[in-house]
Protein backbone atom coordinates (compact mmCIF):
# COMPACT_ATOMS: atom_id res chain seq x y z
CA UNK A 1 0.00 0.00 0.00
CA UNK A 2 1.43 3.65 -1.12
CA UNK A 3 2.69 5.88 1.47
CA UNK A 4 2.52 9.44 1.19
CA UNK A 5 5.24 11.96 2.29
CA UNK A 6 6.21 15.37 0.51
CA UNK A 7 7.30 15.35 -2.56
CA UNK A 8 5.74 12.54 -3.44
CA UNK A 9 4.14 12.35 -7.16
CA UNK A 10 0.51 10.12 -7.25
CA UNK A 11 -0.70 9.37 -10.77
CA UNK A 12 2.07 10.83 -12.64
CA UNK A 13 1.05 14.08 -12.10
CA UNK A 14 0.44 15.39 -8.75
CA UNK A 15 2.99 16.34 -5.97
CA UNK A 16 1.96 16.71 -2.63
CA UNK A 17 4.08 19.59 -1.38
CA UNK A 18 2.80 20.17 2.47
CA UNK A 19 0.31 18.90 4.42
CA UNK A 20 -2.75 21.24 5.24
CA UNK A 21 -4.80 19.07 7.38
CA UNK A 22 -4.94 15.86 9.45
CA UNK A 23 -8.07 13.41 9.99
CA UNK A 24 -8.57 10.30 11.77
CA UNK A 25 -8.78 8.38 8.59
CA UNK A 26 -6.54 10.92 6.03
CA UNK A 27 -4.61 13.91 5.05
CA UNK A 28 -5.20 16.92 3.06
CA UNK A 29 -2.12 17.93 0.93
CA UNK A 30 -1.56 21.26 -0.77
CA UNK A 31 -0.08 20.05 -4.23
CA UNK A 32 0.88 20.86 -7.61
CA UNK A 33 -0.70 19.38 -10.86
CA UNK A 34 2.46 19.17 -12.40
CA UNK A 35 1.42 19.00 -15.46
CA UNK A 36 -0.71 22.05 -15.57
CA UNK A 37 1.03 23.74 -13.26
CA UNK A 38 -1.25 24.49 -10.86
CA UNK A 39 -1.75 24.41 -7.28
CA UNK A 40 -4.36 21.65 -5.63
CA UNK A 41 -5.67 19.93 -3.06
CA UNK A 42 -5.18 16.31 -2.54
CA UNK A 43 -7.19 14.08 -0.02
CA UNK A 44 -5.52 11.02 0.91
CA UNK A 45 -6.51 7.95 2.68
CA UNK A 46 -4.51 6.44 5.73
CA UNK A 47 -2.76 3.11 3.86
CA UNK A 48 -3.38 1.50 7.47
CA UNK A 49 -6.75 2.08 7.20
CA UNK A 50 -7.38 0.67 3.52
CA UNK A 51 -5.43 -2.57 4.66
CA UNK A 52 -8.37 -3.51 6.55
CA UNK A 53 -10.19 -6.12 4.91
CA UNK A 54 -13.63 -6.32 6.65
CA UNK A 55 -14.55 -2.93 5.21
CA UNK A 56 -12.35 -1.46 2.65
CA UNK A 57 -13.87 -2.81 -0.10
CA UNK A 58 -17.36 -1.46 0.56
CA UNK A 59 -15.51 1.91 1.80
CA UNK A 60 -13.71 1.86 -1.75
CA UNK A 61 -16.88 1.56 -3.42
CA UNK A 62 -18.62 4.03 -1.75
CA UNK A 63 -15.77 6.34 -2.23
CA UNK A 64 -15.47 5.75 -5.75
CA UNK A 65 -19.44 6.35 -6.32
CA UNK A 66 -19.31 9.66 -3.97
CA UNK A 67 -16.35 10.93 -5.83
CA UNK A 68 -18.14 11.03 -9.48
CA UNK A 69 -21.21 12.50 -7.50
CA UNK A 70 -19.15 15.07 -6.17
CA UNK A 71 -17.42 15.94 -9.02
CA UNK A 72 -20.63 16.55 -11.51
CA UNK A 73 -21.36 19.46 -8.60
CA UNK A 74 -20.62 22.61 -10.38
CA UNK A 75 -21.68 25.56 -8.57
CA UNK A 76 -19.59 28.37 -7.07
CA UNK A 77 -20.03 27.61 -3.28
CA UNK A 78 -18.63 23.94 -3.88
CA UNK A 79 -15.28 23.63 -4.21
CA UNK A 80 -14.78 21.96 -7.64
CA UNK A 81 -13.22 17.93 -7.88
CA UNK A 82 -10.33 17.42 -10.60
CA UNK A 83 -9.48 13.91 -10.09
CA UNK A 84 -10.09 10.83 -8.42
CA UNK A 85 -8.03 7.44 -7.83
CA UNK A 86 -9.16 4.50 -5.97
CA UNK A 87 -6.80 1.45 -6.82
CA UNK A 88 -4.76 -0.92 -5.04
CA UNK A 89 -1.93 1.69 -4.80
CA UNK A 90 -3.40 4.93 -4.09
CA UNK A 91 -7.00 6.10 -3.00
CA UNK A 92 -6.92 9.57 -3.30
CA UNK A 93 -9.59 12.94 -4.41
CA UNK A 94 -7.74 16.09 -6.36
CA UNK A 95 -9.68 19.76 -5.90
CA UNK A 96 -9.82 22.89 -6.24
CA UNK A 97 -7.04 24.59 -3.65
CA UNK A 98 -9.08 27.82 -2.58
CA UNK A 99 -7.40 30.62 -1.32
CA UNK A 100 -9.02 32.81 1.51
CA UNK A 101 -9.49 31.59 4.99
CA UNK A 102 -11.61 29.68 6.94
CA UNK A 103 -15.21 30.57 8.51
CA UNK A 104 -13.35 30.04 12.04
CA UNK A 105 -10.67 33.02 11.16
CA UNK A 106 -13.73 35.13 9.80
CA UNK A 107 -15.11 34.52 13.42
CA UNK A 108 -11.69 34.69 15.76
CA UNK A 109 -11.42 38.28 13.98
CA UNK A 110 -14.96 39.65 14.33
CA UNK A 111 -15.77 42.33 16.94
CA UNK A 112 -16.66 40.11 19.92
CA UNK A 113 -16.32 37.07 18.04
CA UNK A 114 -19.54 38.03 16.07
CA UNK A 115 -20.90 38.60 12.45
CA UNK A 116 -23.02 41.79 11.67
CA UNK A 117 -26.28 40.03 10.57
CA UNK A 118 -25.93 40.85 6.95
CA UNK A 119 -22.46 39.33 7.20
CA UNK A 120 -23.73 36.13 8.95
CA UNK A 121 -26.70 35.88 6.90
CA UNK A 122 -25.20 36.19 3.62
CA UNK A 123 -22.41 32.80 4.90
CA UNK A 124 -25.61 31.01 5.88
CA UNK A 125 -27.02 31.69 2.32
CA UNK A 126 -24.72 31.08 0.15
CA UNK A 127 -24.00 27.71 2.02
CA UNK A 128 -27.75 27.20 1.17
CA UNK A 129 -27.06 27.72 -1.94
CA UNK A 130 -24.23 25.42 -2.26
CA UNK A 131 -26.21 22.50 -0.53
CA UNK A 132 -29.29 23.12 -2.76
CA UNK A 133 -27.07 22.13 -5.68
CA UNK A 134 -25.55 19.02 -3.19
CA UNK A 135 -28.92 17.68 -2.10
CA UNK A 136 -30.08 18.17 -5.85
CA UNK A 137 -27.14 15.93 -6.84
CA UNK A 138 -28.08 13.80 -3.98
CA UNK A 139 -24.81 14.17 -1.72
CA UNK A 140 -25.25 15.23 2.30
CA UNK A 141 -22.24 16.98 3.11
CA UNK A 142 -22.30 15.78 6.95
CA UNK A 143 -19.65 17.71 8.10
CA UNK A 144 -19.99 21.28 7.74
CA UNK A 145 -18.00 23.24 10.22
CA UNK A 146 -15.99 26.89 10.33
CA UNK A 147 -13.11 24.69 9.42
CA UNK A 148 -14.93 23.15 6.18
CA UNK A 149 -16.25 26.37 5.08
CA UNK A 150 -13.73 29.11 2.91
CA UNK A 151 -14.01 32.48 2.49
CA UNK A 152 -12.02 33.80 -0.31
CA UNK A 153 -10.94 37.55 -0.40
CA UNK A 154 -13.75 38.14 -2.47
CA UNK A 155 -16.43 37.03 0.03
CA UNK A 156 -17.06 33.76 -1.79
CA UNK A 157 -18.18 30.99 0.73
CA UNK A 158 -16.37 27.55 -0.60
CA UNK A 159 -17.97 24.90 1.72
CA UNK A 160 -14.84 22.03 1.41
CA UNK A 161 -14.89 18.02 2.04
CA UNK A 162 -17.94 16.79 0.27
CA UNK A 163 -16.98 12.84 0.46
CA UNK A 164 -13.89 11.26 1.64
CA UNK A 165 -13.24 10.95 5.31
CA UNK A 166 -17.00 10.55 5.99
CA UNK A 167 -17.67 8.08 3.05
CA UNK A 168 -14.75 5.83 5.13
CA UNK A 169 -16.19 6.45 8.00
CA UNK A 170 -19.83 5.87 7.45
CA UNK A 171 -19.19 2.09 6.59
CA UNK A 172 -17.82 1.24 10.26
CA UNK A 173 -19.89 3.02 12.95
CA UNK A 174 -16.55 2.54 14.98
CA UNK A 175 -14.55 4.58 13.34
CA UNK A 176 -16.55 7.32 13.10
CA UNK A 177 -15.86 8.16 17.06
CA UNK A 178 -12.10 7.65 16.16
CA UNK A 179 -10.14 10.66 17.52
CA UNK A 180 -13.31 12.81 17.86
CA UNK A 181 -12.85 16.27 18.80
CA UNK A 182 -15.82 19.06 20.48
CA UNK A 183 -15.51 20.60 17.21
CA UNK A 184 -15.96 17.68 15.51
CA UNK A 185 -19.70 17.33 17.14
CA UNK A 186 -20.19 21.19 17.55
CA UNK A 187 -22.26 21.52 14.18
CA UNK A 188 -23.56 17.47 13.69
CA UNK A 189 -27.48 16.66 13.61
CA UNK A 190 -29.04 14.61 16.52
CA UNK A 191 -30.05 11.91 13.61
CA UNK A 192 -26.00 11.82 12.37
CA UNK A 193 -25.22 11.66 16.03
CA UNK A 194 -27.59 8.89 17.10
CA UNK A 195 -26.51 7.16 13.90
CA UNK A 196 -29.60 7.30 11.89
CA UNK A 197 -29.52 6.30 8.16
CA UNK A 198 -30.24 7.24 5.59
CA UNK A 199 -29.92 11.07 6.65
CA UNK A 200 -31.06 13.34 4.26
CA UNK A 201 -30.20 17.01 3.38
CA UNK A 202 -32.24 18.60 6.37
CA UNK A 203 -29.19 17.22 8.85
CA UNK A 204 -26.71 19.61 6.79
CA UNK A 205 -29.41 22.67 7.49
CA UNK A 206 -29.02 22.00 11.31
CA UNK A 207 -25.63 22.32 10.76
CA UNK A 208 -26.54 25.54 9.25
CA UNK A 209 -28.43 26.31 11.92
CA UNK A 210 -25.48 25.94 14.25
CA UNK A 211 -23.40 27.89 12.11
CA UNK A 212 -25.14 31.00 11.89
CA UNK A 213 -25.85 30.63 15.66
CA UNK A 214 -22.27 30.80 15.95
CA UNK A 215 -21.73 33.61 13.86
CA UNK A 216 -24.07 35.52 15.13
CA UNK A 217 -23.75 35.06 18.88
CA UNK A 218 -19.62 34.22 18.85
CA UNK A 219 -20.23 30.27 20.08
CA UNK A 220 -22.12 27.57 18.70
CA UNK A 221 -25.33 26.65 20.34
CA UNK A 222 -24.08 23.65 22.63
CA UNK A 223 -22.05 23.71 25.05
CA UNK A 224 -20.15 20.30 27.24
CA UNK A 225 -16.76 19.75 28.41
CA UNK A 226 -16.49 16.54 26.29
CA UNK A 227 -17.72 14.77 23.43
CA UNK A 228 -20.37 12.77 24.58
CA UNK A 229 -21.43 15.58 26.70
CA UNK A 230 -21.94 17.57 23.91
CA UNK A 231 -23.75 14.88 21.70
CA UNK A 232 -26.33 14.30 24.74
CA UNK A 233 -27.13 18.12 24.03
CA UNK A 234 -27.52 18.13 20.49
CA UNK A 235 -29.88 15.07 21.58
CA UNK A 236 -31.64 16.56 24.36
CA UNK A 237 -31.34 20.11 25.19
CA UNK A 238 -33.37 22.84 23.98
CA UNK A 239 -32.04 25.13 21.21
CA UNK A 240 -30.81 28.38 22.44
CA UNK A 241 -31.91 31.69 20.61
CA UNK A 242 -29.33 34.26 19.78
CA UNK A 243 -31.02 36.51 22.25
CA UNK A 244 -30.32 34.42 25.75
CA UNK A 245 -27.05 35.59 24.64
CA UNK A 246 -27.42 39.28 23.98
CA UNK A 247 -27.49 39.20 19.93
CA UNK A 248 -29.90 41.91 18.42
CA UNK A 249 -31.10 39.69 15.83
CA UNK A 250 -34.79 40.52 14.24
CA UNK A 251 -37.76 38.26 15.67
CA UNK A 252 -38.51 36.31 12.49
CA UNK A 253 -34.70 35.31 11.89
CA UNK A 254 -34.29 34.15 15.23
CA UNK A 255 -37.60 32.08 14.67
CA UNK A 256 -35.72 30.94 11.81
CA UNK A 257 -32.97 29.33 13.95
CA UNK A 258 -34.92 28.02 15.96
CA UNK A 259 -36.86 25.71 13.30
CA UNK A 260 -33.12 24.53 11.77
CA UNK A 261 -32.07 23.40 15.41
CA UNK A 262 -35.74 21.37 15.69
CA UNK A 263 -34.40 17.76 17.30
CA UNK A 264 -36.63 16.20 14.76
CA UNK A 265 -35.70 16.63 11.14
CA UNK A 266 -39.78 16.72 10.24
CA UNK A 267 -39.68 20.26 12.10
CA UNK A 268 -37.11 21.74 10.16
CA UNK A 269 -37.56 23.78 7.19
CA UNK A 270 -37.36 20.72 3.82
CA UNK A 271 -35.13 22.47 1.71
CA UNK A 272 -31.78 24.26 1.78
CA UNK A 273 -33.53 26.68 -1.28
CA UNK A 274 -36.78 27.43 1.68
CA UNK A 275 -33.95 28.62 4.02
CA UNK A 276 -32.09 30.11 0.90
CA UNK A 277 -35.84 32.42 0.88
CA UNK A 278 -35.88 32.72 4.51
CA UNK A 279 -32.80 34.43 5.03
CA UNK A 280 -33.27 36.94 1.71
CA UNK A 281 -34.84 39.53 3.99
CA UNK A 282 -31.67 39.89 5.42
CA UNK A 283 -28.96 39.95 2.97
CA UNK A 284 -27.18 42.53 2.61
CA UNK A 285 -28.50 45.31 0.40
CA UNK A 286 -26.86 46.12 -3.19
CA UNK A 287 -24.19 48.23 -2.79
CA UNK A 288 -22.64 49.02 -6.63
CA UNK A 289 -19.75 51.16 -5.43
CA UNK A 290 -18.65 48.04 -3.36
CA UNK A 291 -17.77 46.34 -7.00
CA UNK A 292 -14.87 49.00 -6.77
CA UNK A 293 -14.10 49.91 -3.71
CA UNK A 294 -10.88 48.60 -1.78
CA UNK A 295 -12.42 45.80 0.41
CA UNK A 296 -10.86 44.84 3.66
CA UNK A 297 -10.07 40.56 3.59
CA UNK A 298 -13.08 38.38 3.50
CA UNK A 299 -15.61 40.06 3.40
CA UNK A 300 -18.60 37.66 3.14
CA UNK A 301 -21.25 40.17 2.30
CA UNK A 302 -19.74 41.11 -1.15
CA UNK A 303 -20.97 37.97 -3.16
CA UNK A 304 -24.19 39.44 -2.30
CA UNK A 305 -23.97 42.59 -4.94
CA UNK A 306 -24.76 40.07 -7.62
CA UNK A 307 -26.01 36.63 -5.19
CA UNK A 308 -25.90 33.10 -6.15
CA UNK A 309 -29.47 31.77 -6.07
CA UNK A 310 -30.56 28.34 -4.85
CA UNK A 311 -31.10 25.01 -6.30
CA UNK A 312 -34.99 24.70 -6.11
CA UNK A 313 -36.13 21.25 -5.89
CA UNK A 314 -38.79 19.81 -8.30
Amino acid sequence: MEQFAAGKVLRSRYRLDRILGRGAMGHVWQGTDVYLERPVAVKTVAADLLALPDWRPTALARFEREAKAAARLDHPNITTVYDAAVTEDVCCLVMQLVDGTTLDNVIDGADEGRLPVPAAVSVAAQLCSGLSAAHAAGLVHRDLKPQNVMVRTSGLVKILDFGLVKVLSDTDPQLTMTGETLGNVAYASPELLAGEKPLDGRSDLYAVGCLLHHMLTGRPPFHGESPAELVTRHLTAPPPRPADHGADVPAALQELLHALLAKRREDRPGSAAEVYAALAPYLPAPDPALATRRMPPEDPRRPFLVPQGPVVPR
